[in-house]
């Protein structure tokens, strides 16, 4: 049976592992707080859950998804994720993880640091440039019409190539964005990056307008992405948009 390990099982973790388990494979989740912290969400996914730590859902998932703070990438288990296929959701905003200069100044992307991190692992950037609401929503079987297309990144091709098997099975195409350091083509502000899924792209924009002041005025973080039914977005249009798009510094964007 194929089992699909999670470090971190917050939004993104917990949707995917549904997906997961609704194709058929096992799920090991493991957050920074224990394992017991998880028994609900384990009651809630049923038989094929279970929850350990990060470095044994390292060593016991056949890919890893690491949906973490990029702040607390060097924690991640090194040794227990050497040779996997790791799946990394992350997103660099330095108004949760402090300030990168190495990113900040685009000498590398977020994949790029956390896979100088784990050497002996086989990183895929994936799943991080869609709000985590949508990846329910949009999740289609092979060959609907409506599918929607994700981007991923790598430098090893045999282990996008099992990436791109892996999130066929879970509901969505892939569109090969190039080597991690073109990764950037889908992170933050970019055109891939989440809008193409909204329905209401207005409401969106509203939504992160506010964000943008309450992180400017250093007061509570309050406002979040609005309810959307989410709109599929093509491979043929991601391709488009992965092509047109320039890159986004972090001084640039609209949330940093």
């Amino acid at each position: 049976m194929a089992t699909l390990g999670f470090i971190g099982s917050g939004s993104i973790g917990t949707k995917l592992a549904r997906l997961a388990i609704a194709a058929g494979i096992d799920v090991v989740l493991s957050n920074s707080r224990g394992p017991e912290t998880l028994a609900q969400t384990v009651a809630e996914l049923g038989e094929r859950a279970r929850a350990a730590t990060p470095e044994e859902a390292a060593r016991a998932g056949d890919w890893v998804v690491v949906s973490i703070p990029l702040a607390a990438y060097r924690k991640l288990p090194a040794a227990a994720l050497a040779g996997k296929v790791v799946l990394d959701t992350i997103n660099y905003y330095p108004f949760r993880d402090g300030d990168f200069e190495e990113l900040d100044s685009g000498r590398t992307t977020t994949s790029e640091l956390v896979q100088h991190h784990l050497t002996g692992a086989k990183l895929v950037k994936a799943f991080n440039n869609i709000n985590d609401g949508h990846i329910p929503a949009l999740a289609r079987p092979t060959g609907a019409a409506d599918r929607s297309a994700l981007p991923i990144a790598g430098d090893d091709p045999e282990a996008k190539a099992s990436a791109a098997a892996l999130i066929d099975r879970l509901g969505f195409g892939t569109v090969d964005a190039g080597p991690l350091a073109e990764s950037w083509r889908f992170e933050p502000d970019t055109a891939a990056y989440v809008t193409p899924y909204f329905a209401d792209t207005d409401a969106l924009n509203a939504a992160k307008a506010k964000m943008a002041e309450e992180i400017r005025s250093g007061g509570p973080f309050r406002t979040r992405p609005p309810a959307d039914p989410g709109a599929p977005l093509s491979a043929d249009r991601l391709r488009a948009l992965l092509a047109e798009t320039p890159r986004v510094l972090t001084a640039d964007r609209v949330l940093r």
